[in-house]
């Protein structure tokens, strides 16, 4: 029960996360999240998709992180890099989403996606089977070099933003505003989602004393 319910929750919050990204994307000239920036202009200089370098982005991570401290690097996280980069590529495909009317309507339509990143990304990590694989990669960085983490995710976001940047992603004003909003956002539901998860772990194994 335990391992079932914590693998649900992971997968809910990754397609809440993936919505989120498709969202914002589709109102890109307001900005978007760094890592966003780069997969965007990554796509725009090279083809491909936008979620096929979420993935390979990803993937790159993963293996430097496990190269640098393999404690951060398990089956959710393989899953994430994955997972992510499929559900964005489907969300755009099926064309079901809002499009941008370069009206106020935008603004509500990329703070909307922005909310699903923040919940999303709270379900999935609070699952605790695996951070996503740029969560993992600052992590490690971090540990490996002693800088607190919130300096090495300015420094990364920086550099990708920067690197995005000259590949001809979309920057504008909120790009440099999602991390003040999202980081919040992120770590509200995460704490109250996994206070949430162990409850109900916690009810399960009563409720399994009392049936023994």
């Amino acid at each position: 029960m335990q391992y079932f319910l914590r693998w649900a929750f992971f997968f809910v919050g990754v397609i809440f996360f993936s919505f989120g990204i498709s969202v914002t994307i589709n109102v890109q000239h307001l900005g978007i999240h760094p890592w966003d920036v780069l997969n965007v202009g990554l796509f725009e200089k090279y083809g491909f998709t936008i979620g096929t370098w979420n993935i390979v982005c990803g993937m790159i991570l993963v293996l430097i992180s496990y190269i640098l401290d393999k404690r951060y690097i398990k089956l959710g996280t393989f899953l994430n890099a994955l997972l992510v980069g499929g559900f964005v590529d489907l969300f755009l495909w099926l064309n079901i989403l809002p499009i941008a009317t370069n009206t106020w309507v935008d603004i509500v339509l990329l703070l909307t996606g922005i909310v699903f990143m923040g919940f999303g990304g709270g379900m999935y990590n609070a699952a605790g089977v695996g951070s996503g694989p740029r969560d993992g990669f600052m992590l490690s960085i971090s540990d490996k070099t002693g800088s607190p983490i919130r300096k090495v995710r300015i420094i990364t976001e920086t550099s990708v933003l920067v690197f995005g940047l000259l590949l001809g992603g979309p920057v504008f004003i909120f790009t440099f505003l999602f991390t003040f909003i999202q980081s919040p956002l992120f770590q509200y539901f995460y704490i109250k989602i996994r206070a949430l998860i162990n409850f109900i772990e916690k009810q399960g194994l009563k409720n399994q004393n009392r049936s023994a």
